[in-house]
């Protein structure tokens, strides 16, 4: 073939499709001519070196790695997927899918109902956290208090010596006369017939043995102003007969004490007559509910007072609902309280065990919006008086204030309503007495008042000074009986009593 041979053909060849070749002739150092090709390279405009491209050879075979890593991942994570959706939606036809759904239906019905569960626990766990905190901080102040109504109790003696000696006289003499000053100092009330063989004593609880008069005796607490010399007792009884009818309040006795709560669900509670009572019913028949939980729906009946201090209900009603704190009522042989959370004011008749009616008291603050200053969610509180029905409560529109509605208490209808400005959360307590609002000022102080007063009739607010006391410091429930005269009260476990005075109108 000349003098190129075949390996320089197929080089000559390569570089004229690469490009422009350039053929250049020249002798080396041995005097033989060399042949020199050159090509222009079609991508590179100067040429690399050895070392960069190994680098960048390097680099892209990381790339590749890590790309191919991240596609294998995907692969894997995809496969994972694949088997999650055929898991939940089953192959076709099989109703996988369908039993997947029900159960998680169910599951979801399932946490509703324990978180239900829970939040009404934590609820009751809460009252009764509270009432224990209260217990203990009570108990260290328990043996101050005892020594300073022992000292409290000589200086009472010291000064009604002659009484103190006729008490102790009477302790000799037959029971129907002891009947007779228990009942002057405030125990079980009695009526006294003349006959022809004497005067004879007709006790309204029934004849008691002496062992337990003289528990009686005892348990009920006598206040100072309770051991007067007779002329003293006409006097403010001569004081007193004009308050059958309504009037002024114008004086609240020293409380006596009936009986005290067996356990820690009685710190608070309620316990009262029916002033307008419906057969078998009797205005002997007592009322009452013990109010720390999240449930409260269990009602005493006792049949009288006698049954209430030596602790024997005559039955226990269990209430299909449970009530809110105590601001519960009895009224013409029916219970009247708030359900639990609500605004809804229920009506239970005690004759048939059954809910007679319930109606929404629209607007009404509840559940601890408006409450007392003593708390225990007592944002609505029924009363009764002379003139009916009533309940005590505030709405956002009163922004807090005291508002009184008048309830028909067949159909619980609001026949008419009163703003006050009285701060509900201002005052401890409230009752109604001849269609005036009273308010107590404290709920712990000894001595307090009866402080604001709110007439219905006129319409005229005022600010009164009534002493008031709270013996045990911690008074929950006040509520006045119309027919009795007296004000029931509830105060640190404590069932007590207080008679009223009215002005003549």
């Amino acid at each position: 073939m000349g003098p190129l041979s075949l390996p320089i053909l197929i080089s000559l060849m390569f570089c004229v499709v690469q490009g422009n070749p350039q053929l250049r002739r020249a002798n080396d150092r041995q005097g033989q001519c060399t042949y020199t090709f050159t090509v222009p390279s079609p991508r590179e405009s100067t040429c690399t070196e050895p070392g960069e491209a190994m680098t960048a050879m390097r680099d892209l075979q990381r790339e590749n790695s890590v790309v191919k890593q991240d596609m294998d991942a995907m692969k894997i994570r995809l496969s994972l997927l694949e088997k999650v959706v055929n898991g939940l939606l089953g192959e076709e036809g099989t109703g996988q899918s369908t039993s997947s759904a029900q159960s998680f239906t169910d599951a979801q019905v399932e946490l509703q109902r324990l978180t239900l569960e829970k939040d009404e626990w934590e609820s009751q766990r809460g009252s009764l956290e509270m009432a224990y905190s209260d217990l203990l901080k009570e108990k260290s102040s328990l043996e101050e208090e005892k020594q300073r109504l022992t000292e409290r109790l000589e200086k009472v003696q010291q000064r009604q010596c002659p009484q103190v000696s006729e008490t102790s006289r009477n302790r000799d003499q037959p029971i129907p006369q002891r009947q007779a000053l228990n009942n002057h100092g405030g125990g079980a009330r009695t009526s006294s017939v003349q006959g022809k063989g004497g005067p004879t004593e007709l006790s309204r609880w029934g004849a008691d043995g002496a062992g337990y008069l003289e528990l009686k005796s005892e348990l009920t607490a006598l206040p100072a102003s309770r051991m007067l010399p007779e002329s003293h007792a006409t006097s403010r009884d001569s004081e007193n007969s004009g308050t059958t009818g309504c009037g002024e309040l114008t004086w609240v006795g020293e409380p006596t004490t009936y009986r005290k709560a067996d356990n820690i669900a009685g710190k608070y509670g309620v316990w009262m007559r029916d002033p307008e009572p419906a057969s078998p019913f009797t205005q002997d028949t007592i009322w009452r509910i013990n109010t720390v939980g999240a449930d409260i729906r269990q009602v005493f009946e006792y049949e009288n007072l006698d049954q209430l201090v030596k602790g024997y209900p005559t039955k226990v009603y269990v209430i299909p609902r449970s009530m809110e704190s105590n601001g519960a009522v009895v009224y013409q042989g029916s219970l009247y309280y708030v359900r639990r959370k609500s605004r809804i004011v229920v009506k239970y008749d005690f004759k048939t065990e059954s809910v007679a009616i319930q109606k929404e008291l629209v607007d009404a603050g509840y559940h601890g919006k408006y409450p007392y200053s003593w708390g225990g969610y007592t944002d609505i509180d029924l009363a009764v008086d002379e003139m009916g029905l009533w309940v005590i409560y505030s709405t956002e529109n009163a922004k807090g204030s005291i508002v009184i509605s008048q309830f028909d208490p067949k159909t619980l209808a609001v026949k008419q309503s009163w703003n006050t400005t009285i701060r509900k959360q201002t005052v401890a307590n409230a009752f109604m007495v001849c269609g005036t609002l009273y308010t107590v000022g404290s709920y712990s102080s000894p001595t307090t008042t009866v402080n604001f007063a709110f007439d219905t009739h006129t319409g005229v607010q005022k600010q009164i000074n009534v002493p008031f006391q709270n013996l045990y410091g911690y008074a929950s429930m006040v509520d006045y009986n119309p027919t009795e005269k007296k004000i029931y009260g509830w105060d640190n476990y404590n069932m007590v009593a207080y008679d009223v005075r009215l002005s003549k109108m």
